[in-house]
């Protein structure tokens, strides 16, 4: 479910174009895509991120509600690993993005409707980075959301009530967390990355 009118229509074009498979249904919100699911059963639903009225992460955990065994591979354009955390979290059983070529799609949705789960390359890049350097701590995404704002280490502490020393070795977790080399790095990385948000 994508709420691009075109995009939708190409993919459904490129999906059926295939022998073994068949679109039942589209739809371009996560109320309709609800509605099309309790219509048409799928084997399998594409479900994107990003859509009007509710997004593809409540949508998920409300079709999973009401259909446990609902398999729902998403379709993005997000490469940040806390999307794809937040997605698998919810129940998706895959996940991959709108720059996949159409062969590795295909193998997505079969596996996915084998019951594997699977993960597209350029987020299983994303995420061993992250597994790599560590996540990101819920303290430590406050802390670069107040980085952001340009607060010195002493005003972290007294705004988190910590004191300036931890300020500091959060600062420095976050930019080896991040592999930035300072301040402005790590608040460019955030927003690369998805924890951060314009």
């Amino acid at each position: 479910m994508d709420d691009h009118t075109v995009l939708r229509a190409g993919l459904a074009n490129v999906l059926n174009f295939d022998a073994g498979l068949r679109v039942v249904a589209e739809a371009d919100d996560g109320e309709a895509a609800l509605k099309a699911w309790r219509a048409h059963p799928a084997d399998v639903m594409l479900l994107d991120l990003s859509m009007p009225g509710i997004d593809g992460i409540e949508t998920l955990v409300r079709l999973r509600r009401e259909f446990p065994q609902a398999r729902v591979l998403m379709l993005t354009s997000s490469e940040a690993p806390e999307d794809v955390r937040h997605a698998l979290a919810a129940g998706a059983c895959g996940y991959v993005t709108k720059t996949v070529r159409r062969a590795e799609l295909v193998a997505a949705i079969r596996a996915v409707h084998a019951g594997q789960e699977v993960i597209g390359g350029a987020v299983a890049g994303q995420l061993a980075v992250e597994n790599e350097t560590g996540a990101i701590s819920r303290r430590e995404l406050e802390v670069l959301g107040l980085v952001r704002q340009g607060f010195t280490n002493a005003e972290l502490g007294r705004l988190l009530g910590i004191s300036e020393r931890t300020a500091k070795a959060h600062v420095g977790a976050l930019l080896v967390k991040l592999q930035a080399a300072d301040r402005a790095e790590a608040v460019a990385r955030g927003f690369e990355r998805g924890l951060l948000k314009a």
